[in-house]
Order: C-alpha cells, then sequence, then structure tokens
C-alpha cells in the first residue's frame, strides 16, 4: 500500500452510462432514431473521482464493479485517467448501467438497471492504512461508508453528494461535515423548498443545496450566502452535480477559502453541462483555470 496520501477518495456508485442524443424525448409506441451515441462510465462517485483527477488531484475510487464487459471498460477507463482503483471490488454481479436520453436543449431521462447487484457489505473492503485529505460519500454504499467513518483515527473532512432521499443519504447525512445536495434532495428532506436551508443545518455544520441554473445557496453555522453559476450554454446537465462534488472535495484538499470552494465547484459543474454525456464532460485543469479566471467574483451573496 502506498504511502502517498490520496487528495480525494471517492465511495459510492460506479456504473457505465450509455448516453443517446434524441430529437425529442419519446412518447408511447414511438421509435425513433438518436442522433448520436456515447457509451462511457459513470455514477456520481466514480465521475468525482475522474473529476478531481482531471484537476490534477490525486483521487481514489471505492465500490462495486461486475466482472462484465462494461465493468473491465470502466475499470480500465478509471485507471486511464489515473484514479487509484485499489479499493474497486469486482464480482459476478452486474455493473449497474445507465440509459440516458438527451435532448438539444440539454434536458434528459435516466433509465437505470442494477439487476441483483446490491450495496457491498461493511466488512467487503480493508480500509486499514488508508490515507486520504478528504472523503466524499454518494450514499449509494451505506455499509462501507460507515464502517469507514467509524474506524479513522483522526479527523478527516467528509462529503456527502446527497443528490436524492434514499437509505443510504439518510444514514450518512447526519455524520457528515459537509452536506452538499441537490434541490431535490433538499425538498424531499424538508418538503418545503424555503425551509429546506435551515432545516438541513440542523443536522449538518455545513450545507450546500445545488440549484442548476439558479446557482446555490448555503449555510454555514449561523451565517448564509447564495452564489449565481456561471453564465453557460447547456448542452447536456448529465453529470453536472458529479463535477461539482468532486471539485468541491479536490478543493477542500487544497485548503480553498470558503467562497473560492464554491466557485471553484460551481465553474467544474457549469463546465460539465457543455458536452455530451457526463464522463467526456467531466473539465480538464486547463478548462477549469480559464473559466475560473474569467467568471467575475460578483455573485456571492452573504
Amino acid at each position: 500500500m502506498t504511502a502517498t496520501p490520496l487528495h480525494v477518495l471517492c465511495i459510492g456508485h460506479a456504473s457505465y452510462d450509455l448516453v443517446f442524443s434524441v430529437p425529442h424525448h419519446p412518447g408511447a409506441d414511438e421509435k425513433i432514431v438518436a442522433d448520436d451515441l456515447l457509451g462511457c462510465g459513470g455514477g456520481p462517485a466514480a465521475n468525482a473521482a475522474v473529476t478531481v483527477a482531471k484537476l490534477g488531484g490525486k483521487a481514489g475510487f471505492c465500490g462495486y464493479l461486475g466482472n462484465d464487459v462494461y465493468g473491465d471498460s470502466h475499470l480500465q477507463e478509471l485507471q486511464d485517467h489515473n484514479v487509484d482503483t485499489r479499493f474497486v471490488v469486482r464480482g459476478e454481479s452486474p455493473t449497474p448501467l445507465s440509459t440516458v436520453l438527451v435532448k438539444p436543449n440539454g434536458q434528459r431521462a435516466l433509465i437505470n438497471y442494477k439487476g441483483q447487484t446490491s450495496a457491498l457489505p461493511a466488512t467487503a473492503i480493508d480500509f486499514d492504512g488508508l490515507a486520504a485529505k478528504v472523503l466524499l460519500f454518494d450514499g449509494h454504499e451505506p455499509h462501507i461508508s460507515l464502517r469507514l467513518l467509524n474506524q479513522l483515527t483522526h479527523p478527516v473532512p467528509s462529503v456527502l453528494d446527497a443528490g436524492s432521499l434514499h437509505d443510504g443519504t439518510l444514514a450518512l447525512m447526519d455524520k457528515v461535515d459537509y452536506l452538499v445536495c441537490s434541490e431535490k434532495f433538499a425538498v424531499q428532506y424538508a418538503g418545503d423548498e424555503n425551509l429546506a436551508l435551515s432545516k438541513l443545518a440542523q443536522i449538518a455544520p455545513v450545507v450546500v443545496i445545488t440549484l442548476g441554473e439558479r446557482g446555490l445557496i448555503w449555510q454555514r453555522g449561523q451565517e448564509q450566502g447564495s452564489l449565481s453559476a456561471p453564465p453557460i450554454v447547456a448542452i447536456d446537465t448529465t453529470g453536472a452535480g458529479d463535477a461539482f462534488h468532486g471539485a468541491f472535495a479536490a478543493g477542500l484538499a487544497k485548503g480553498l477559502s470558503w467562497v473560492e470552494l464554491l466557485r471553484y465547484a460551481s465553474v467544474a459543474g457549469a463546465l460539465c453541462c457543455t458536452k455530451i454525456g457526463a464522463r467526456p464532460g467531466l473539465p480538464s485543469l486547463s478548462e477549469h483555470q480559464k473559466m475560473l479566471a474569467s467568471w467575475p467574483a460578483n455573485g456571492e451573496s452573504e
């Protein structure tokens, strides 16, 4: 086991994505022809790990991939991006698949298939000797996530990517330092979007709610604020949240100030919307630096 610490270890879901570009979402009994097809690795934690690596950080991914062609392809893709894969578990259950239909305006529809693939048991991975500056969870591997949090011998900043309300995000939301959630999750949990931020702030020390093209709102202790989104033309929003969370964790590992951190993550999320597919949309370091430098720092409010 290498003694070099990871900047970010991302724990959670890996899938394989089949992304179809379609002129419109098909209706009942309608047959349409896709304009383009992209096959690539996906999943919130796996995409976040690639984001960290593309931004120049040392990233690791921890989760499951099946012993099938999709698992083989995704594993190779992670390794091609220099993501540490020593915490990947392979098995006979299938690699989860996602079919994504993307319309010309960037809106999407997703179909996920996991078959009998279930969350890994708590004992599936030996974390002894792990050294990481930041831990990022997506809630899809709650058993190994909770075990890792419980066995930490010193504080490590932890982030939860809460995309939707399910058993995994419920199990982790009060155990992390940074609850970074979608508007969907916030409304599902709080029942009222106007009360969501204050209600979630009773659960986690720091809360960020991403609002897509409307930017984000946040609460840290008694402080609250907002940040507008960088101006872009959206082609496909798939993976924007994954890019945001990966960059957020990478920024934490870099020791960025709070406003710098929010801008750093927002730029990554925005850039992901400018290309088809989540994985191809994850920004390079040069793309990220260019947009960050050109985006006026006047969208914050406290």
